[in-house]
């Protein structure tokens, strides 16, 4: 009964996912890449930056995982990633020195980086490397949306699934509640059966215990009297 009534919804779970990847991903799609200037860890750096209309949070674990990817990333405060002698081999066949910093907010994410291709030499317009950072960042950007758009449609698939399983689970309480409502039911008819047969009997065993004590009566004035009459010839 469970899988067949989940079978029957997961239609209506596809067709809201599609839905919602309609409503979500225009403006998703306005991501702007620009060269920027940033702080990090107070040095202002040459860079781009990235805006995107995503969950900060989310956005975050998706850029980082993505720096894992190039080498060992270090931490700082605000938002703050780096990776020395990072390996991009998408930028260069040489290593570079990455410099990132994420500002998220609940609906939004800016990704600012700055790649050095050393001694300082930070990636700007202009430069020979530049088209293929903003490149990195936009597809960075689009691989994000995608994943984003996948996370929403699971979560909305998950809580529907959750909603669809504990409807069938109340469902079945409701026919077991039916089942045992049913039982009580057939047990309190027997018993209203048996009060009725009882009430029957009690009755036909008051009407002769009446009789009885009636006859009884009689038979014990009966008895008296001839108590009294044989009193009566003892001499006096």
């Amino acid at each position: 009964m469970k899988a067949h009534l989940f079978k029957s919804f997961l239609p209506v779970l596809i067709f809201s996912g599609l839905i919602g990847f309609l409503l979500i991903s225009p403006s998703v799609l306005a991501q702007t890449v620009s060269s920027a200037t940033e702080k990090v860890d107070q040095i202002s750096l040459v860079g781009l930056s990235l805006n995107l209309p995503i969950e900060g949070k989310f956005v975050e674990k998706e850029w980082e995982t993505l720096l894992k990817s190039y080498g060992k990333v270090t931490t700082g405060r605000s938002g703050v990633y780096k990776v020395p002698a990072a390996n991009i081999p998408a930028l260069s066949n040489e290593p570079l020195n990455v410099a990132s910093k994420v500002t998220a907010d609940k609906a939004k994410a800016t990704v600012f980086l700055a790649v050095d291709k050393g001694n300082a030499d930070y990636v700007k317009p202009g430069s020979t490397m530049y088209d293929q950072v903003e490149t990195l960042l936009k597809d960075f950007a689009e691989r994000t949306r995608i994943n984003y758009d996948i996370k929403l449609a699971d979560d909305t698939f998950n809580e529907a699934q959750k909603k669809q399983e504990k409807l069938v689970k109340q469902g079945e309480k409701l026919v077991r509640d039916l089942e045992r409502n049913k039982k009580e039911k057939d047990n309190l008819v027997k018993k209203m059966d048996e009060n009725v047969r009882e009430l029957e009997q009690l009755t036909r065993d008051t009407e002769t215990n009446k009789n009885d004590q009636v006859n009884s009566a009689k038979e014990l004035e009966v008895k008296k009297q001839a108590l009294e009459a044989a009193r009566a010839k003892l001499p006096k």
